[in-house]
């Protein structure tokens, strides 16, 4: 049986999400981004009007003013994003367990079991989005395909709100005519190194010789090749203990530069409490920490660590990054600037090996007290409760970095796709 494969992908996520949230602002062009009075930050998102004001994603928050200056920034809430993330899982679950998340708004989706009794892959897709719009009060495009390269372009192709099938029949008139850039992995340098060979077209991209494409771009010019062929034959991971994001993580200009070992200490244990609260909140575990520094004269470093069990301890999470910094940095020059990291996420109900010489009883009460913390919080403010290392400088201490977050999604190679792709000539 051919493979029946969906991409969902949610229309202009953030935007949309804030949007329901904030009805007042409809009808006005509204990005999400960083903090306009603060002169810093790029948009992350923006609703459609944004959209055809010429506002893209990535821009400074004050090139998009000076291309819509009308328009209205809202902070980002990840963990809204991440609530409506969950929720549109679930209701793909009602028809596969092979769902492979591509950060927190987009998805492939392996439906081929489901065909005898929730209908063809249109039906099915049909039936999500209409869920989608009547339970989430958000709208996706999605593309129906037999592979998943093909679905990502369908969900690509109208926007917002449409369903594209590309079958066999008739991939060679939607997909070929695209701009080579539109095909997953065709970045800009690979576009311009194409476009320069004379390739502009994903037809262009197809129908060239195998062995010229290796010559120019390495093997990844014959996976390119396979992707423009609808030759794909990567499946679709079942849904599994790995989140749909890579990591979350925080990092701060300090107001000061820190200049010794506690003051570093101070930052990081405020930026390790936002980072295991948000760990908490959306149900991860983090296997990796990682720290990075930036001194006052901007020479910076990161490094990472892995630790022995999952965590979304607070404690566990600064001491990690603090010993990071003592095995790194020689306090050549102050520092102004340090970022905490969880990466390579996991479901907070993932099995683990226990570890013989942990103490899993100290665990659970260092996580009891930490939800503690987060409940009187989220009641009575961030700065009802603080550790006692906060009080020797009120001035570092007066961060809440939970307010000013990053997360990071997986690219494709990294869900397990790369020894999926078979190169062939």
């Amino acid at each position: 049986m051919e493979r029946v494969i969906l991409h969902s992908d949610m229309n202009n996520c953030y935007a949309s999400i804030e949007l329901l949230h904030h009805p007042e602002l409809r009808g006005h062009p509204v990005a999400v981004g960083g903090d306009p009075e603060a002169r810093h930050g790029i948009v992350l998102a923006k609703d459609q009007l944004a959209k055809k004001a010429g506002v893209k994603t990535g821009m400074a928050l004050w090139q998009a003013q000076q291309v819509c200056p009308g328009i209205i920034f809202v902070p980002p809430h990840m963990d809204l994003y991440l609530r409506f993330s969950r929720l549109a899982h679930e209701i793909y679950a009602d028809y596969t367990d092979l769902q492979e998340p591509f950060g927190l708004d987009e998805c492939w989706l392996d439906v081929t079991a489901s065909h005898s009794y929730k209908g063809d892959g249109m039906k099915i897709a049909k039936e999500i989005n209409s869920r989608i719009k009547s339970e989430l009060g958000v709208t996706v495009s999605i593309g129906v395909s037999w592979n998943k390269i093909f679905a990502k372009l369908g969900s690509d192709y109208k926007k917002p709100d449409a369903i594209t099938e590309i079958s066999k029949d008739n991939f060679r008139q939607i997909v070929w005519p695209l701009p080579v850039g539109d095909l997953l992995y065709v970045g800009s340098a690979t576009r311009r190194k194409l476009n320069h060979c004379g390739i502009c077209t994903i037809g262009d991209l197809a129908q060239t010789e195998p062995e010229l494409l290796k010559k120019w771009l390495g093997k990844m010019g014959l996976v390119l090749y396979m992707f423009a062929n609808g030759q794909d034959q990567t499946p679709v991971s079942q849904e599994d203990y790995h989140a749909p994001i890579k990591s979350i993580g925080n990092s701060t200009t300090t107001p000061r530069d820190l200049e010794t070992e506690t003051d570093v200490k101070i930052i990081v244990y405020a930026l390790a409490e936002s980072v295991s609260a948000r760990l908490r909140e959306n149900n991860f575990k983090g296997q990796v920490i990682e720290l990075s520094v930036r001194d006052n004269e901007l020479y910076s470093f990161t490094r990472q660590h892995k630790i022995a069990s999952p965590t979304d301890l607070t404690s566990e999470i600064a001491e990690n990054a603090m010993e990071l910094f003592r095995n790194n940095y020689r306090w050549e020059k102050p520092i102004r600037s340090v970022g905490v990291r969880a990466c390579d996420l996991v479901q907070a109900n993932c099995p683990v090996q226990l570890d013989l010489f942990q103490n899993e009883e100290r665990r659970e009460r260092l996580h009891k007290m930490d939800v503690a913390v987060d409940v009187i919080r989220r009641r009575f403010g961030y700065a009802s409760i603080q550790r006692g290392m906060m009080y020797q400088d009120r001035l570092l201490s007066n961060l809440n970095a939970k307010e000013d977050h990053t997360v990071h999604p997986h690219g494709y190679f990294e869900a397990g796709n790369r020894t999926g792709v078979n190169v062939m000539c």
